[in-house]
């Protein structure tokens, strides 16, 4: 039996949880960007070769591994630090409920971005940079509130569109150097996680009313 004295306290542990998610979070996105750059450092060091040896090579099949590291690698110092910033942002927004779900999320979009860009970038070309992370976790963030039914999460999702509106053209032909391949299937990925990894709710038991048994022969009638 729930009183009244137990729901505040249920609260409280939701609150909790909810913040040390959100601290895990904060430290995943630190690390992951700490490990970007340290990448980058190094392959700047070698002279960008990790480029040519794990970026993804459009249409070549010996390439489609690099799929999961080519979002690692960066092609210039204004590129990782044109990343860094939204990556950060996205990604916390998209791990604070979450960080194994997360994890799950940055996999598929990894992979839809990745093999879009595989599919359709201009032969002899390499694809790398974590933009199409950036742009599926921006798509996740904005229907994960829907799909989850969490108000936060939709006022959150609404702010995000707003102030990041001018992301949505990157989803379309500008820059020949622009991946918006990889850019545009990034963004579906966030949105097919938002529904793949959506929260399921048990459904709420519904019990048959319960009527009365009505003999078949009236009590007072005769026999």
């Amino acid at each position: 039996m729930t009183t009244a004295s137990d729901v505040p306290r249920s609260g409280q542990r939701d609150a909790e949880a909810m913040i040390a998610e959100a601290k895990k979070a904060l430290w995943v996105m630190v690390g992951a960007l700490v490990v970007l750059w340290l990448i980058q450092l190094y392959n700047a060091v070698d002279g960008y070769a990790l480029v040519y040896e794990y970026g993804t090579r459009a249409r070549e099949v010996s390439s489609l591994p690099t799929v999961l590291t080519a979002p690692l690698l960066h092609a210039s110092w204004g590129h990782i630090e044109f990343n860094s910033g939204p990556l950060f942002i996205f990604g916390f927004l998209a791990a604070y409920r979450g960080v194994k779900k997360f994890l799950s999320v940055t996999v598929l979009i990894a992979v839809l971005s990745g093999l879009g860009a595989w599919t359709l970038h201009d032969s002899g070309t390499v694809g790398v940079g974590a933009s199409g992370l950036v742009m599926g976790y921006f798509g996740y963030v904005l229907v994960r509130g829907i799909f989850d039914r969490h108000k936060i999460d939709i006022v959150i999702g609404l702010v995000m569109a707003l102030c990041f509106a001018y992301q949505f053209a990157s989803l379309f032909p500008q820059d020949a150097g622009v991946s918006w391949q990889a850019h545009l299937f990034g963004f579906l990925g966030g949105l097919i996680g938002g529904w793949v990894f959506r929260d399921r709710r048990p459904k709420p038991e519904v019990t048959a009313p319960a009527f009365p048994t009505i003999p078949l022969t009236p009590p007072d009638s005769p026999k």
